[in-house]
């Protein structure tokens, strides 16, 4: 394994643990419904089988955001429900803003995990994620996520503290 492959699964094993350890989430590597890379439910959270170390770690700990969203806010649950494509500027603020805090807390979670050196990277897979979810919203198509990714060049994000929770089940994404 390269020396950044080991660095992602050390990060990887890292943000589970505290995962599982701390917010009671199991956290499963399994097979997700195409072309998803991951999945949740307000319990536990899914990372499918076919990713990589790099995409495993963006895929848990941004699904663990939306996991604490979902179990403190119907309104978050609704916006996550929403797959609806052509969205105006409305809705796309309102999406953006749910995006991004979710990274904001997995890089909460990730410091709490004691990984502080992946801030830069994680913006910049932030930054990749909603330039293709804000495509998608407006136009339906699919873009090749990985050529999104500009390394160092998105602003870095700053954390936000992890509110209270309870971990509750609720209809998964692709549920509807």
């Amino acid at each position: 394994m390269s020396p950044a492959g080991d660095r992602f699964k050390s990060a990887y094993d890292l943000v589970v643990q505290r995962i599982e350890a701390r917010y009671h989430i199991p956290v499963s590597i399994s097979d997700v419904l195409d072309p998803n890379t991951g999945d949740f439910d307000g319990l536990r959270i899914l990372v499918d089988y076919d990713q990589d170390l790099e995409s495993a770690l963006f895929v848990v700990a941004h699904l663990f955001g939306h996991t604490v969203q979902w179990n403190i806010s119907a309104e978050y649950r609704e916006v996550g429900h929403d797959l609806s494509i052509g969205k105006g500027p409305e809705q796309l603020a309102k999406i953006y803003d749910y995006e991004k805090n979710a990274t904001r807390m997995s890089l909460q979670l990730m410091h709490e995990a004691g990984v502080t050196d992946l801030d830069q990277w994680l913006s910049d897979w932030w930054a990749a994620d909603w330039r293709y979810l804000e495509h998608y919203y407006k136009t339906g198509e699919k873009l090749d996520f990985r050529k999104l990714l500009e390394p160092g060049k998105a602003t870095p994000l700053t954390p936000i503290p992890i509110p209270p929770f309870t971990p509750q089940k609720w209809l998964s994404r692709w549920s509807f």
